[in-house]
């Protein structure tokens, strides 16, 4: 199955310095970076009516304008995973994903992802960029995920994550005991050496995350999360910036903090959290169909509650 695409953006600037791949993703963001950087390649996404490289930096007010055939993605296969779906109907799906899932194959997970857990579900969404996917959580971030099954149901919803309508709050247990709540609205970019890290960086994209105490213990405190914005990594990333990081985070979390005189018990839970401990617990946009705001929620899942009542009694018994 294939079909035309045709589609013009003018370049914000607020991209301003970004490669042309990077914007486009932004830009266009139905497609995978992958297949706009395919297209750019075959001059089917120029700048200003000219042909580009995918590195090549706007300055801003250039319009994109892409002219292409859409093939269906062929090299994903379906995959007969059970997925727990919170919500389903004929335009959109809610997962609950389990820590430990990918959500998108890619180089060191060509299967086992939700993508293709998406296909064997409901095999025409295969006919949608992504398999639907609109947005995604890290591989050991549990918790809720909206799934669109139709191009105009996905195009929507995409329309509302970039206009920061979309409701996400996050629960998250972390390292340290902030007094209270706080905002950190920090920009976000690659770490300038380390490619599998993002950083608070200047000439990142701006990024803004909400958090306030739940239940605070002796080392630790449950926070919970509300995103304006959806950066890689961004909650791992602006509370470790603002020296909460995540129990379990070996990416941003440096070593385990263990309370003085802590069980035996908590300290082998401390030291050996197996992802970090972050789970996307509710989830709420407008409905692209019905125009009606819904709203989704997903329980912590074991883990997470065995650490929070592990910190709670030891709280409570060193009180």
């Amino acid at each position: 199955m294939t079909r035309t695409v045709d589609a013009t953006a003018r370049v914000p600037t607020g991209l301003a310095g970004a490669r042309l791949d990077q914007a486009a993703a932004e830009l266009f963001s139905d497609y995978s970076r992958e297949r706009l950087k395919a297209w750019i390649n075959r001059g089917e996404l120029t700048v200003d009516g000219a042909r580009a490289r995918p590195k090549n930096r706007l300055v801003g007010d250039e319009t994109l304008a892409l002219f292409a055939t859409l093939e269906e993605e062929q090299r994903f296969v379906a995959q007969d995973i059970p997925l727990d779906l919170v919500f389903e109907d004929d335009h959109l799906l809610v997962v609950n994903k389990p820590a430990g899932m990918v959500v998108h194959p890619a180089a060191g997970n060509p299967d086992g992802t939700l993508l293709n857990a998406l296909l064997h579900h409901h095999p025409p969404i295969a006919d949608v960029p992504r398999a639907g996917i609109v947005h995604r959580l890290d591989k050991d971030t549990s918790g809720l995920l909206m799934v669109a099954k139709t191009l105009a149901a996905q195009t929507a919803l995409v329309e509302q994550l970039q206009a920061r309508t979309v409701s996400r709050q996050y629960d998250a247990v972390v390292i340290g005991t902030p007094v209270a709540g706080g905002t950190v609205d920090a920009p976000i970019g690659r770490h300038p050496r380390d490619r599998k890290r993002q950083a608070v960086n200047a000439s990142g994209k701006p990024a803004v995350t909400h958090f306030r105490v739940v239940e605070r213990f002796r080392a630790h405190t449950h926070v919970r999360c509300r995103l304006e914005t959806g950066r890689t990594h961004q909650i791992r990333v602006h509370l470790a910036h603002a020296r909460y990081p995540l129990i379990g985070d070996a990416l941003y979390g440096g070593r385990p903090k263990l309370p003085p005189g802590a069980a035996e018990p908590l300290k082998e839970i401390l030291r050996e959290f197996p992802r970090q401990a972050l789970h996307a617990r509710r989830l709420g946009f407008v409905h692209p169909e019905s125009g009606q705001e819904v709203s989704f929620r997903a329980p912590l899942p074991d883990e997470l509650l065995m650490l929070l009542d592990y910190l709670r009694e030891d709280h409570e018994t060193m009180r």
